[in-house]
C-alpha cells in the first residue's frame, strides 16, 4: 500500500479517536454538573425530613422568626418568588406565576418523609376551606426518584392540589439565599398576592398552625403599606 493510500486511513483513525475523546469529556462534564447540583441540594437539605427545623432572621435577612418557628417579612422587604413551573406529579403542567393575585401556599414534601405524611391531611383540609378565598396550594415533590410513590402519597392522603415534580431539588435552589427560602423537607412558604415570599416555616404543620400562618394574608389586598 502506498503512502498516499495509507493517509486517509490514518486520518479516519485520528478522527475516531478525537470523537471518542470529545465524547468522554462531555460525559465527564455532564456527571460533574449533576454532582454539583446534587451536592448543592444535599447542603440545602442538611436538616431534611425532621419534625423541627431551624430558621434565621434579623440582621440583613429582612425577616423575623417568631417563637412558633414561623418567619415573616414585612411588605417592602419581601423577595420575589422565583420562576416555579414544570411537570406535576400527575403528568400535568403548573406555573406558579399564573396564580399571581392569589395567595399561594407552597409546600415542599416527599413521600419518603414521615413529617410530610403527618401534615398532609392538614394541608388538604385547610385548602378545601380557603380555596374560594383567593388561595391556591401548590406542592413541590422532591427526592422521589419516580412519580409512582408521589402519586400513591397523594391518593392515600386525598391531596387534590397540584405538586410540581422536582426529584433533584432544582426548583428549591432558585430561591435567593438569605431570604425566606426552603431549607428542609418539609418546608412551607406563603407567597403573597404580588408574588413575593411573605412567610416560611421549616417544620411539619398542624392544622391550627397552618391556619395561623396563612391568616394574615387572607385579607391582604396586595397593596403596599402606607
Amino acid at each position: 500500500m502506498s503512502a498516499a493510500s495509507r493517509a486517509p486511513l490514518r486520518s479516519n483513525r485520528t478522527n475516531r479517536t478525537a470523537d471518542r475523546t470529545a465524547g468522554a469529556r462531555a460525559r465527564v462534564h455532564s456527571r460533574a454538573a449533576r454532582a454539583a447540583v446534587g451536592a448543592a441540594v444535599a447542603a440545602l437539605l442538611v436538616s431534611a425530613c425532621s419534625s423541627g427545623g431551624t430558621s434565621g432572621g434579623g440582621g440583613q435577612t429582612g425577616f423575623i422568626t417568631g417563637s412558633d418557628g414561623i418567619a415573616t417579612a414585612k411588605k417592602g422587604e419581601r423577595a420575589d418568588a422565583p420562576e416555579l413551573s414544570g411537570k406535576t406529579v400527575d403528568g400535568g403542567q403548573v406555573d406558579v406565576a399564573d396564580y399571581k393575585g392569589k395567595v399561594v401556599v407552597l409546600n415542599v414534601w416527599g413521600s419518603w418523609c414521615p413529617p410530610c405524611r403527618a401534615e398532609a391531611k392538614n394541608f388538604e383540609k385547610v385548602y378545601q376551606d380557603v380555596k374560594d378565598q383567593g388561595v391556591q396550594f401548590v406542592g413541590i415533590n422532591t427526592r422521589d426518584t419516580s412519580t409512582g410513590p408521589a402519586r400513591a402519597f397523594e391518593k392515600d392522603y386525598g391531596v387534590t392540589y397540584p405538586s410540581l415534580y422536582d426529584p433533584a431539588g432544582r426548583l428549591m435552589l432558585r430561591f435567593e439565599k438569605g431570604t425566606l427560602n426552603p431549607q428542609a423537607v418539609p418546608s412551607t412558604l406563603v407567597i403573597d398576592r404580588e408574588g413575593k415570599v411573605a412567610a416560611r416555616t421549616l417544620q411539619a404543620l398542624s392544622e391550627e398552625k397552618l391556619r395561623k400562618m396563612l391568616a394574615p394574608y387572607l385579607a391582604d389586598d396586595g397593596k403596599p403599606e402606607k
